[in-house]
């Protein structure tokens, strides 16, 4: 059975509210595909049943919402509700870089219990079948980039691409050391970043004693191995990947659940300053409106644009 990794992004778009980017790695029966796991998970587009509902995080989010993401989440991460900022990190020992930036917004509450919708308890015992056709096997890592890291990265490199670029290095670096090497390759599948189709600079960092060698390079798909590794590694990235891939549609519901949690907690925090206003999601046009509405506010909490709003 082989290790897959899924990659993916959610709030690249917006001008408010974190960007969350996330890695899921699955030990996969077969070939790695929806056909291995088509006995205990469903797609979207089918009837609704027992089975766990996974796909694009977009789909699910439309079919069920909050609660629907939730029950794919909890079918890996565990049985037991926690405060967000255990979910995240563990707790308060060994804090992350980026969750100490995340820790200063203040709009951030590290001790909302989750999960906010479903019975934990009950999920994991229903989702068993799941994790059976894995084989237990899991792990996973994530990176929430809020507005002022975001800016800064912006002014740094001069490209909010690089933003995704950095993290998608971290990310790789995190899950190469997390996946156990039991002798089964590893390949990563990772959705499309920004646009981008030539990838081998940016993963050449990530793989700093290998070679990264291109095999194809183009709209469709861009695809590489890196040679001199103790293991077989393979990237993939492709256009939508989160339709084609199990683990990339689990990192998208991961990531896309929680850039939701986050961004109901910033829409709370505004709430309480500016009395009436309209959640936002943070995405253009509706984000002006927004900021434009709390404007005020932050200038009686004295904050800044780069502590609010993000650039590009």
């Amino acid at each position: 059975m082989p290790w897959v990794v899924g990659i993916d992004e959610a709030g690249y778009g917006p001008n408010l509210g974190p960007l969350v980017q996330a890695a899921v790695a699955l030990k996969l029966p077969g070939t790695g595909g929806w056909d291995a796991l088509a006995r205990v998970v469903r797609r979207a587009h089918e009837r609704t049943d027992s089975r766990l509902l996974v796909d694009d995080s977009k789909k699910v989010y439309t079919k069920g919402g909050l609660e629907a993401l939730e029950r794919g989440v909890w079918a890996i991460v565990g049985a037991d509700p926690r405060p967000l900022r255990e979910f995240l990190w563990g707790g308060d020992d060994d804090v992350p870089a980026w969750g100490e930036e995340l820790l200063a917004e203040a709009w951030f509450d590290g001790d909302e219990v989750l999960p906010r919708h479903i019975d934990p308890g009950a999920g994991w015992e229903a989702s068993e079948p799941f994790r059976a056709a894995l084989d237990q096997s899991w792990t996973g890592d994530y990176r929430l980039v809020p507005a002022p890291r975001f800016n800064r990265m912006v002014d740094e490199y001069g490209s909010k691409g690089t933003v995704l670029g950095r993290g998608l290095i971290e990310l790789v670096g995190a899950l190469m050391v997390a996946v156990p090497d039991d002798g089964e390759p590893l390949a990563f599948a990772c959705d499309k970043q920004g646009g981008r189709n030539f990838y081998a600079p940016l993963l050449q960092e990530a793989f700093p004693e290998g070679w990264v060698v291109a095999e194809r390079e183009s709209a469709d798909e861009s695809r590489y191995r890196v040679e001199g590794l103790a293991r077989a590694v393979g990237i993939t990235f492709r256009p939508r990947a989160d339709g084609d891939s199990p683990p990339v549609a689990l990192a998208s519901m991961l990531c896309k659940y929680l850039r939701e949690v986050c961004m109901g907690q910033f829409n709370r925090y505004w709430a309480r300053h500016v009395p009436g206003i309209v959640p936002t999601a943070g995405y253009p046009l509706d984000a002006n409106r927004f900021y434009a509405e709390i404007g005020p506010a932050m200038a009686k909490l004295r904050m800044s644009a780069d502590q609010v709003w993000r650039k590009k």
